[in-house]
């Protein structure tokens, strides 16, 4: 055989040989998940829908109902939710509930009393009160409902009359994303809530795993947990964000990136990817928004477009990227959601639900203002003001919003935020006046604050003393083994 035969048959063997998919491999390897292929994923944008549609699989479960939560309400929809899950519970249908302890702190004991009762098995993560100092910081802010090992939702969205609107009222639901997952990816978001199930209790009996159910649609998936000090969501969205190369639109309920990651949407920016954060122009947390409005000059200057929406608050947590990649789930780009929560996302190959996220990201900047930066005199440095959203909406702004107490005292807050003189002057002001205060309260009684402040710091010894302990026996039991 000659040279330029063996040549030319290397060439056909390279030509054959399947291409490698590097930026999925890698996001393999910083999601700790795996590619789930054969799924059909529903979006479900509109939150009285998508708490309609949840309530639809738990009347339809047959074997077993895995319920997840990290906020789960004692009010009109929280019940709604009770009754569905007892009523399911009587039929003989296995249902677990678990939610967050700190999250549903003001849901009334005889709430999961009445479960436990019909014969649901319920559990609470990481209570208030333990011994344990450090999980108090290690929430469960994970949002999942799987029947039968299916069928299954994850994304943003919590049990409680925000989410429902009340339409008599003329309040509007809180703006949430929501993602039907039908196929085998179902039953991995189903072993994702077996794991986290077995941390706070007995594992679950076998006979609630069951096998992966055939495809029903072309999607692929991968579950993504996020566990406190791992960072596979923030490592997961820093590869995203560094891969975009034609468009990055994030939307984001509580956005307060760590610098890597925000260095990550400026290098973006700089290097023409068309990035647009959408984020609440009211919060239920003032203080969080007031932390993302202190990166938008040298984001803006940076060429990223922002937008604030101007209704009911945006809880959404979704990323998309091009038009191969949509992020949905419950974490939130800060540094609690990334590295100290339990969290859970989906991570999906699907130019489907890609544009249905763009359609929907379009839909919002018809309600929303975009901030821009306005030049003033004198030389000071420009200001941020808000303008109408210039993008192209495919609808018409939403109908006014009558606000509740909850939000009015938000919005309250940023307005008397805004009067006091800017961000930094009133978190500067407030500071000088806690400060001063406490001072003022150690002064006049000098005694009585320093028994509380004892008190407190043998407290805090105490749990650490006990902690430690406990981690030196449980070192101790593993070198046994």
């Amino acid at each position: 055989m000659s040279v330029r035969s063996r040549v030319a048959g290397r060439g056909s063997a390279v030509a054959a040989a399947p291409v490698r998919d590097e930026l999925g491999l890698a996001i393999d390897r910083a999601s700790g998940a795996r590619p789930i292929a054969g799924n059909r994923l529903e979006h479900h944008p509109d939150s009285p829908r998508a708490l309609e549609v949840m309530l639809g699989l738990i009347a339809q479960a047959r074997r077993w109902v895995h319920f997840e939560n990290y906020i789960i309400r004692d009010d009109r929809t929280g019940r709604r939710f009770a009754d569905a899950l007892t009523e399911r519970a009587r039929a003989g249908v296995s249902v677990r509930v678990l939610y967050d302890a700190l999250g549903s702190i003001g849901t009334a004991r005889r709430y999961w009393r009445r479960l436990v009762q019909a014969g649901a098995e319920v559990r609470a993560f990481h209570r208030i009160l333990s011994w344990h100092p450090f999980q108090i910081l290690q929430r469960d802010h994970r949002k999942l409902l799987v029947t039968d090992g299916t069928q299954a939702m994850v994304g943003g969205l919590c049990i409680g009359d925000e989410w429902a609107g009340d339409p008599e009222r003329r309040r509007r639901p809180w703006r949430d994303t929501m993602v039907l997952v039908c196929g085998p990816a179902a039953t991995g978001l189903d072993r994702a809530f077996g794991r986290i199930w077995g941390r706070v209790g007995p594992p679950l009996v076998p006979d609630e795993l069951a096998p992966a159910p055939e495809p029903c649609g072309t999607s692929t998936v991968r579950v993504v947990e996020g566990v406190p000090r791992r960072a596979r969501v923030y490592r997961t969205v820093e590869l995203l964000a560094a891969s975009a190369a034609e468009r990055l639109w994030i939307t984001d309920a509580y956005l307060v990136a760590p610098a890597p990651l925000y260095a990550g949407l400026l290098d973006a920016a700089k290097g023409g990817v068309d990035v647009r954060i959408l984020v609440p122009g009211t919060s239920d947390l003032p203080v969080l928004r007031n932390f993302t409005r202190m990166g938008y000059r040298e984001l803006l200057n940076a060429g990223v477009r922002i937008f604030e929406y101007q209704g009911p608050m945006v809880h959404a947590k979704t990323i998309l990227v091009d038009r191969r990649w949509a992020r949905v789930g419950s974490t939130n780009l800060n540094v609690s959601s990334l590295l100290t929560n339990y969290e859970l996302d989906v991570v999906a190959e699907c130019e489907g639900l890609a544009e249905e996220l763009a359609a929907q990201f379009r839909h919002d900047l018809a309600s929303s203002r975009e901030i821009v930066l306005e030049p003033r005199r004198l030389r000071l440095p420009p200001r941020l003001v808000g303008t109408p959203a210039t993008t192209a909406a495919e609808s018409e702004p939403d109908a006014a919003h009558k606000r509740s107490g909850y939000e009015l005292g938000a919005f309250a807050v940023v307005a008397l935020r805004r009067v006091a003189g800017g961000l930094r002057r009133a978190i500067a002001g407030t500071a000088a006046l806690a400060f001063a205060g406490l001072g003022t309260v150690l002064v006049l009684f000098p005694k009585a604050m320093g028994i509380v402040f004892a008190a407190g710091a043998f407290l805090i010894a105490l749990g650490f003393g006990l902690y430690a302990a406990q981690r030196r026996r449980s070192q101790e039991s593993l070198d046994e083994a």
